[in-house]
């Protein structure tokens, strides 16, 4: 059974994936999210804990999220088992399903954008809206493309 990133649940590494995280942030906006000096447990105590909302998803046709830290299951208000099953387009009101379209269109021919603005929704049906987030391609060393990520620390509830 196929799992995060189109991977076995045994070629999965939440720390692993972290790392790929950061380390394409820093790649694309030449800044570093957080300051990680070991891997491992730390990277995901740090990651999970962060006071930001951290998301990606996966390079499916219809993209799953494939991690969120406390503070996004807390914003969409979903537990890490269904937050992981959620395709990210349904983390918006259909309505601006076009905008977020667009949104990954433009992550995906620069590398990354720091301006994003709009509404999401939670599992319950709570619209917030986020802005100025920073969402980025995900790539290993090789460069081969796992995703995308976002992160955002400014958001409030309509």
């Amino acid at each position: 059974m196929k799992g995060k990133n189109n991977m076995t649940p045994e070629e999965f590494s939440i720390a692993g994936h972290l790392e790929l995280l950061l380390s394409s942030y820093k790649k694309w906006t030449g800044k570093e999210l957080l300051i990680i000096s070991s891997g491992g447990d730390e990277i995901v105590n740090e990651c999970s804990n962060a006071p930001f909302a951290l998301v990606s998803h996966d390079t499916g046709e219809d993209p799953v999220f494939n991690y969120g830290n406390r503070t996004a299951l807390r914003l969409f208000e979903l537990d890490w088992d269904n937050f992981t099953k959620l395709n990210s387009r349904k983390s918006t009101e259909p309505v601006n399903r076009e905008e977020r379209a667009e949104l990954l269109r433009r992550v995906t021919e620069n590398g990354f954008i720091d301006d994003y603005s709009g509404v999401r929704i939670s599992s319950t049906g709570k619209r917030f809206k986020i802005t100025d987030a920073t969402v980025w391609n995900v790539v290993d060393n090789e460069g081969n493309h796992k995703g995308q990520a976002a992160f955002f620390d400014n958001w409030k509830y309509l």
